[in-house]
């Protein structure tokens, strides 16, 4: 059994967690929030372990564990809920996600970022779960009422790349750096803010009162002022 393992809640929040640690608040390492939903499905990329694969509400989102304020990348908002999700076990830069009106989607990074790569109507209800084989070339689908559905992948998609994990390596470095200087940017601006407001606080700014007698006193003057002219 592992020492360390991560857990999803029906909250949205992903928990990694010790089994062996000394105190109750040590268990809890960390946690990494950015669902709205419950997460349906987590696993861990077989090629980089530190990086990690979540699905929840109409998302699904690639994380690192370096970055715990954000996702380094996600998928865009679908229309219906997606179910489950999985890595490839043998290209690096793909995985499936399924959704509750009855869709296959395969995302491949070598291929494109921001569309799924490819979009199969698998039945015409909830594929509720995915299962792939070993090798990569066969994967299951599972609808709401128990029926299963086996699609076998060609070998564009069964078959690495070359040097596609170097390729997958660069894209996770580049978008984690990305998003730990939009993570140290954001928390400048919210010291810059906070410092503000305290200062504002301390010192209050003075607003300028007008005396009670000032318009009687300008009214006379302005008076005396014609009476020379004429």
């Amino acid at each position: 059994m592992p020492t360390k393992f991560m857990v999803g809640t029906e909250q949205g929040v992903v928990l990694s967690c010790n089994r062996k640690a000394k105190t109750p608040a040590d268990r809890i390492v960390a946690n990494f929030s950015g669902h709205y939903g419950p997460v349906y499905a987590l696993q861990r990329n077989p090629f980089f372990p530190k990086n990690f694969l979540t699905v929840g509400d109409w998302t699904a989102r690639i994380w690192s564990e370096d970055l715990r304020e954000s996702s380094i990348m996600w998928t865009k908002f679908h229309r219906s809920y997606l179910t489950d999700g999985c890595w490839s076990p043998a290209r690096p830069a793909v995985f499936f996600t399924s959704r509750m009106d009855g869709c296959l989607d395969v995302w491949d990074y070598m291929f494109k970022q921001n569309d799924p790569t490819l979009s199969l109507q698998v039945c015409d209800e909830a594929l509720n779960c995915l299962r792939i084989q070993d090798s990569g070339s066969l994967l299951a689908c599972g609808s709401h009422s128990g029926n299963v559905t086996l699609l076998e992948l060609s070998q564009s998609l069964s078959q690495q790349q070359r040097n596609e994990k170097a390729s997958v390596t660069q894209i996770f470095e580049r978008e984690t750096k990305r998003e730990k200087i939009l993570e140290s940017r954001y928390r400048e601006l919210k010291l810059k803010e906070r410092a503000k407001s305290q200062q504002e606080e301390r010192h209050p700014k003075k607003t300028a009162r007008t005396p009670r007698n000032w318009s009687r006193k300008q009214t006379r003057t302005s008076g005396l002022l014609l009476n020379k002219r004429k």
